[in-house]
């Protein structure tokens, strides 16, 4: 699976900088939100928090990965942010995060959802990719880099 199939280059923010972690899941939720014409980036804030509750999403060495289900879209949805300030998420290894995915997929999509996250975490566990994502130039480059990944 492709990443580039369920992301688009208006969903890919790199650069900004928040000073908590509800600041940054709010900034997602808007790009999430571009994703689908009939969701509201509060609806979408709603999922990705919920997910939260029951756990952080910071994987770990500056990855985190917000995802939820919601009712209303028919595909899944991909955004990316890679943060100017690596900030501090509650991730499982204690290290401030710099790269946050987030994922909303359809409401009843338990098999897609699955394939999307491992898809996602395996190209977060790809040193290589990390180091030139963090290195992108802008947005566009950041957008690019995924489009072009292809997993080992």
């Amino acid at each position: 699976m492709k990443i580039a199939e369920i992301l688009s280059a208006d969903r890919v923010s790199s650069g900004p900088s928040f000073t908590s972690k509800k600041k940054a899941l709010e900034e997602l939720a808007q790009l999430l939100a571009k994703g689908a014409s009939n969701l509201s980036p509060s609806d979408v804030l709603t999922s990705l928090s919920a997910r939260e509750k029951l756990g952080s999403t910071g994987l770990g060495h500056g990855v985190a990965i917000p995802h939820g289900r919601i009712a209303g879209v028919e595909n899944s949805i991909g955004a990316i942010m890679r943060l100017k300030h690596p900030l501090d998420y509650d991730a499982h290894d204690g290290h401030p995060v710099d790269l946050i995915f987030g994922l909303l997929v359809p409401h009843g999509a338990t098999e897609a959802h699955l394939k999307h996250l491992a898809a996602i975490a395996e190209m977060f566990s790809d040193e290589v990719f990390c180091k030139k994502a963090r290195a992108a130039s802008d947005s566009q480059a950041l957008y690019q880099l995924i489009a072009d990944y292809n997993p080992a």
